[in-house]
């Protein structure tokens, strides 16, 4: 058969087969990695060389926001472009499932293989897919080759850190198998994961596009194991810069069901409630983002290398922030700009280097169809986020662009305390009853933020003018001049909830 008739063959056994030019994706997410934690993002103290060179070459989202600040659901919603309402794949019951195999075919790592992307994982998975999504996710087997061993040809994953659940694959792969099964003494988790990532680009077939999703395990946890101690050394004694709605001690403002039952509460009072606690988290977190971005510009370095650059989407952000202290809390999950306020950096190297900062409302639903729109890719119906491309085109007319992103926390510790029990619905409805449930929901517009903790009676809201009061410190839901607006974002709150669960 002639070559031509041949092209035309595969092409009509296969769709979706490759086009000219088609990009390569390389879709890098940290964790727990606040938005402001690196260069770009103002703070150069925390020393992100290759990724603010990144920055300077391709587009900066300055309004970026992870519609769940934790990890779980924040990881599912990127994946799949749905809201955590609508996957409902939490740590917590009512909302604690698996995400079905179904679901998990229809986000845009499995929609990419199906187009001929070559497809790799390499990092914290941290969800748990089943044959069907049930509850509670607690107990179900990760068996990641059973249930992910169709939509990724190259995987070296775990659940939350390293030693829990670790399966790399292909398993005739001596050289990837070796990365996790001679460790080297000293080496941290991340080095690990730059390896396999590096070692996925040298294995790569030249005349095959591909999609990497790095998850990198850092820089959540602080302890000496997850850290590669030469890159600490520089940190050590550097004194960090204090954010302005850092609290020393206890903060009397929070709402008082926050103070009483929030995680964030007392373990900010055991990890960054003094100066020096404070201190030392961060130098810590900066250590393992520097350990990061040395990966990041290995990467950068490899592409070159391989002559794929040029061709090639790379997207970095973080599954959400930390608070580190700001407001008294130490976790994330309450609806404050240091937990769902994302890095977002996106570089093209099909195009002239960019270098622009973007000041249009991005959400962590987005990230699953910007994807595959770049890919050329058709999107599945399920998918709830928008296509982004236009914004980083510049196609896009920002006044028809989205005036707001919805927000969610649904995390509450004493359930997840109890996550394994069988009578665990039971307990939330106590929690409910007994009026200590801070779940909340709300939006983020250009100017204000709003949300409201919508099953606690009364309810309590918090309204705040970030152009005025960035640092959210200011509570207007009892001024008189904002009432108008209190009454819209309510209203609004309501429609881009129920949009997500419908």
């Amino acid at each position: 058969m002639k070559p031509l008739l041949i092209f035309f063959a595969l092409m009509a056994i296969c769709p979706f087969a490759r086009s000219a030019g088609r990009p390569n994706i390389i879709f890098l997410m940290t964790d727990d990695q606040r938005w402001d934690n690196m260069g770009c993002y103002g703070r150069p103290e925390f020393k992100t060389p290759n990724i603010d060179a990144l920055a300077e070459q391709g587009v900066v989202f300055d309004q970026a926001f992870n519609t769940v600040a934790i990890c779980m659901p924040s990881r599912v919603t990127m994946m799949t472009g749905r809201y955590f309402s609508s996957h409902r794949v939490g740590f917590v019951a009512p909302n604690d499932y698996t995400l079905s195999q179904a679901d998990f075919g229809q986000g845009y790592p499995a929609m990419l293989k199906k187009a001929g992307y070559r497809t790799g994982f390499i990092g914290k998975v941290g969800f748990t897919v089943s044959e069907q999504a049930q509850r509670p996710w607690a107990g179900v087997p990760f068996d990641y080759k059973g249930n992910m061993g169709n939509v990724f040809d190259f995987f070296a994953g775990a659940e939350t850190v390293e030693t829990k659940a670790l399966e790399v694959w292909p398993e005739e792969d001596a050289e990837l198998q070796a990365i996790y099964n001679n460790r080297i003494k000293g080496e941290s988790r991340t080095i690990r994961t730059g390896k396999a990532m590096l070692h996925f680009l040298e294995t790569q077939p030249k005349d095959q596009p591909f999609c990497l999703s790095v998850s990198f395990y850092a820089v959540k946890h602080d302890n000496n194991n997850h850290m590669y101690m030469p890159h600490f050394e520089q940190f050590r004694d550097f004194e960090f810069s204090v954010p302005g709605n850092w609290v020393e001690g206890a903060n009397e403002t929070l709402p008082q069901v926050v103070k009483d039952h929030a995680r964030g509460v007392y373990l900010h009072k055991q990890r960054t409630s003094t100066p020096a606690l404070y201190q030392r988290q961060v130098r810590r977190f900066a250590a393992q983002g520097y350990t990061v971005d040395q990966q990041v510009g290995l990467m950068i370095k490899k592409l070159k290398e391989l002559g794929q650059l040029e061709n090639t989407v790379i997207i970095y952000t973080s599954d959400n922030g930390r608070f580190q202290g700001t407001h008294g809390l130490f976790d994330k999950c309450i609806l404050y700009e240091e937990a769902v306020r994302a890095p977002l950096i996106v570089f093209d190297g099909r195009k002239a280097k960019q270098g622009r900062r973007e000041d249009a409302l991005i959400s962590s639903v987005d990230m699953a169809p910007t994807i595959l729109s770049l890919a050329g890719v058709k999107r599945p119906k399920i998918m709830q986020g928008r296509d982004f491309s236009g914004v980083l085109n510049q196609t896009q007319e920002l006044s028809k662009w989205r005036d707001a992103v919805l927000l969610e926390n649904l995390f509450l510790v004493d359930l997840f305390r109890s996550k394994s029990k069988p009578n665990v619905l039971e307990i939330n409805e106590g929690v409910i009853e007994r009026n200590e449930s801070y779940r909340s929901r709300g939006v983020r517009t250009d100017r204000f933020k709003y949300f409201i903790y919508y099953e606690h009676d009364p309810v309590i809201e918090e309204l705040y003018d970030l152009d005025k009061d960035p640092l959210e410190q200011n509570n207007l839901v009892n001024n008189p001049e904002f009432f108008q607006t209190l009454e819209k974002l309510r209203r609004r709150t309501e429609k881009l909830y129920q949009d997500a669960v419908n």
